[in-house]
């Protein structure tokens, strides 16, 4: 009877020591996997829920808010209100982001499979937008905006035609060009395509 007492005792000692490594080694795992996360993974899982977000950028700009529409390699767009004109946002231009405390917790949870826009940086949007001759307005994180028609996007800068957003790109309406680095984007706000 002792022994068989002795035997149950050491099984839920051995049992308790297996649980309790297991717990350390799924905490490990968490922690490795948190270790990975990125702003990036987090924003794609936000767009997938279309959770509205508050977005402060870097430089003089004021806080964007809106509902986050989707995430690229190095950037993020949000539709801005009732008017659904489209913010364009490098990742690095996003000193803090808010949204409900419920979808942030979401976020840190793993998101779907990778899709082609993960992939597509924020030139390929930006020459997109170029082909498109729609109008923009390119702020900067020194608080300047510039407003034209892309005519193209390099692999680190735009060049911009400056005009009135409601006169179309022509020679004779253009005022100048700028060509603006990328580093220097806070944000791109699409206003028409």
């Amino acid at each position: 009877m002792r022994w068989e007492r002795l035997f149950e005792d050491l099984e839920h000692q051995l049992d308790s020591e297996w649980e309790a490594e297991r717990a350390a080694l799924d905490s490990e795992a968490e922690r490795l996997r948190m270790s990975r996360l990125t702003l990036r993974d987090r924003l794609t899982v936000l767009a997938d829920q279309s959770d509205e977000v508050a977005i402060d950028l870097v430089g003089p700009t004021a806080t964007l808010r809106g509902r986050l529409t989707g995430a690229g390699a190095d950037w993020c767009s949000v539709e801005l209100g009732a008017d659904a004109h489209v913010a364009l946002i490098p990742l690095e231009a996003i000193a803090a982001l808010g949204a409900a405390r419920p979808a942030l917790a979401r976020s840190v949870r793993p998101g779907g499979p990778p899709r082609i826009s993960d992939r597509m940086t924020l030139g390929f949007v930006l020459r997109d937008a170029a082909r498109r001759r729609g109008g923009v307005r390119v702020h900067t994180i020194t608080g300047g905006v510039h407003i034209g028609t892309i005519d193209r996007a390099g692999a680190d800068h735009l060049d911009l035609a400056l005009h009135e957003v409601d006169v179309p790109r022509r020679d004779a309406a253009v005022a100048g060009i700028r060509l603006i680095p990328f580093h220097a984007v806070s944000w791109v706000q699409l206003l028409g395509t």
